[in-house]
């Protein structure tokens, strides 16, 4: 299996911690980061993403982000071909569900029927049917979330980042869409970088498992083999 992405010497200071972090993730897989609050987790998909910039190292080395063979540590957060999903899931109240996936294919140009026909297809693929007239302010945040995956895997991106997803919702619903992600995951065979404070979440949806402490990789290996007495 080879590589579909790989961030090489990401670094940015913070008051309360340093980020200095550097993966690989290989094609068709779910990577997730763990550790506690105030570890960096979410500053590296940030940085990852373009949404933040990096700190001047003091040896020179400068931060190199490759994803299938491109590099894209310079460009626009919209140009890197990376799509993102966070805790807020950021929907438009004014539009139906299906108007909300089918946005992204409607701003390239895809006609209005056949963006329709393939959001409806997106929102069944995360157990959404027959959601595409209801409006998201009606929606219960599993639903929304569940909308704002269809929208972004609607795009097809090469790399997905979730950016703590679950963490607003109560554990049995987490549970649940945990188990919906890795399904679409494995039904779409995207590439995923996965963010989470939450073992038994890590697990659920894990390829691989990056222990994360104080900006810098602590461990990685395979789900399994990780336990929650190694966060301590």
């Amino acid at each position: 299996m080879t590589n579909c992405f790989s961030a090489e010497n990401l670094y940015r200071v913070w008051d309360s911690v340093t980020i200095d972090f550097s993966f690989t993730v290989e094609k068709g897989t779910m990577t997730v980061i763990v550790g506690r609050s105030g570890s960096g987790k979410s500053s590296v998909l940030r940085l990852i993403a373009g949404l933040e910039k990096f700190s001047l190292r003091s040896d020179g080395k400068k931060p190199v982000i490759t994803l299938n063979g491109n590099e894209i540590t310079d460009l626009a957060p919209g140009k890197r071909g990376i799509g993102m999903i966070f805790q807020n899931h950021a929907l438009f109240n004014h539009l139906s569900a299906a108007d909300n996936v089918a946005y992204g294919l409607r701003c390239k140009g895809i006609h209005k029927a056949e963006a329709r026909k393939r959001a409806e297809e997106y929102l069944s693929l995360v157990g959404l049917t027959g959601f595409g007239s209801r409006r998201t302010d009606t929606l219960s945040g599993g639903e929304a979330q569940r909308v704002s995956l269809a929208r972004t895997l609607i795009m097809q991106p090469p790399l997905v980042l979730f950016d703590e997803p679950l963490s607003a919702l109560d554990a049995p619903l987490r549970k649940k869409l945990a188990a919906d992600i890795r399904s679409s995951q494995k039904k779409e065979n995207f590439t995923g970088i996965f963010v989470t404070h939450d073992i038994a979440e890590a697990k659920a949806v894990a390829d691989r498992i990056i222990l994360m402490k104080a900006g810098r990789v602590q461990w990685q290996g395979r789900p399994e083999d990780f336990s929650e007495n190694m966060i301590d």
